[in-house]
């Protein structure tokens, strides 16, 4: 059976033969202080990621671009303010059952931002809800426009443009905007790349292309703001509708699932399975220490001579010297009556006031930074110089 020495210790300290007993919990202690920064970190990350997600909580339903509450350079929150300071009642419609409960009727225009999430039901409730209403869509894709109007292809269209049509609210005003598109119907305002960006659809629909205009980061752009304020002030009363996937139906709805092959949740399943098992062996103790008497005491001397053999043979002089200081400082320690909490600093500074000797002097050999020995002649020349300032502090 091998045996491990004890760790350095004064000279004069015999092993015994119940040592190996008496750190039972020692792997598991030594574990959590070998890793207790890491844990430290994690928890303090766990903590500001908590407080972050805590504190954004409240304004992440209001981050969506061009949404009326949103004052970030793609929100409209500008817009909205501006509408309701010049007595337009504007109100907000998150959800499809919202703008039901809106009762969007006649001298109502009901805005429709974020129109690329509207499904086919969707859309049908909003024109049933939104009947006798003026409805404007900002920056519908095709999709939507075919379910409204068919031979409708939204195009790219000019980042400038200006308004020439028979609607005399727009005539001469100028649409700049970083990008835009254009729906080729028969009749609407700013003509580009043969449609318009401000395009008439059936009924009272209205398709209007270019949804940075309303944005707070250009609405002062060109003549952006009269156009919005003329678009969309027309009536007493505007119901702003941000739709989501979630107003559609359970047959329509659409997510990452819908295109994830058969064999994706089998898979997750099993590596979430084999993850708790891999934690649950690495991570499980072994038990207590198993308690056996040694074949024969070893004496001290026996152990602190073969540990310096293994210090020589691996070259280790710095750990072979750090281990003397350290072996010395707790001697002294004990002697001078410090306690075995005491510093190394205070070691130091009670040995010089012992013997009257400047700290430095006793620094230069009782403090781990001090010089390592650059050989064992020198190792062996700072064991006789600690065995020294250790008699000389006995004999005060």
């Amino acid at each position: 059976m091998t045996t491990t020495a004890p760790p350095p210790a004064a000279a004069g300290t015999a092993g015994t033969a119940g040592t190996a007993a008496d750190d039972g919990d020692v792997p598991a202690v030594g574990f959590w202080r070998r890793n207790r920064v890491w844990f430290s970190v994690g928890i303090a990350l766990a903590a500001a990621l908590a407080l972050s997600v805590w504190v954004s909580q409240g304004d992440q339903q209001f981050s969506a671009p061009l949404d009326p509450q949103n004052p970030d350079p793609d929100g409209a929150q500008a817009l909205a303010q501006v509408l309701g300071d010049e007595g337009v009642d504007v109100t907000i419609a998150r959800t499809a059952d919202q703008l039901h409960d809106a009762d969007a009727g006649r001298r109502t225009t009901v805005l429709v931002t974020g129109a690329d999430q509207l499904a086919p039901s969707t859309l049908a409730r909003l024109r049933d809800d939104a009947a006798g209403a003026e409805i404007v869509l900002v920056d519908p894709p095709s999709y939507v426009v075919s379910e409204i109007q068919d031979d409708v292809e939204p195009a790219h269209a000019s980042d400038e443009t200006t308004g020439d049509c028979a609607d005399d609210r727009f005539d001469g005003l100028e649409l700049i905007v970083d990008t835009a598109t254009s729906y080729d119907t028969d009749d609407g305002c700013f003509p580009s790349n043969g449609g318009f960006v401000l395009a008439s659809g059936p009924g009272a629909t209205t398709y209007f292309g270019a949804g940075q205009a309303l944005s707070n980061d250009q609405v002062l752009r060109g003549d952006n703001a009269a156009v919005a304020l003329r678009l969309l002030g027309g009536h007493d009363r505007l119901v702003w509708y941000l739709p989501t996937y979630d107003d559609a139906d359970d047959d329509e709805a659409v997510s990452l699932w819908s295109f994830a092959p058969s064999w994706l949740a089998p898979a997750l399943w099993l590596t979430l399975i084999a993850t708790i098992a891999l934690i649950w062996w690495r991570g499980r103790r072994m038990g207590r220490l198993a308690t056996e008497p040694l074949p024969v005491v070893v004496r001290a001397v026996e152990t602190t001579r073969s540990r310096g053999r293994m210090y020589r043979r691996g070259d280790d002089r710095s750990y072979a010297g750090g281990a003397l200081r350290a072996a010395a400082r707790r001697r002294l320690a004990d002697h001078l009556r410090l306690g075995r909490g005491a510093s190394e600093a205070e070691v130091i500074s009670a040995v010089a006031r012992h013997l009257g000797r400047p700290e430095h002097e006793i620094g230069a050999l009782l403090a781990h930074h001090a010089p390592v020995p650059g050989s064992d002649h020198g190792l062996v020349r700072l064991a006789q110089e600690l065995t020294q300032l250790d008699r000389e502090v006995r004999r005060g």
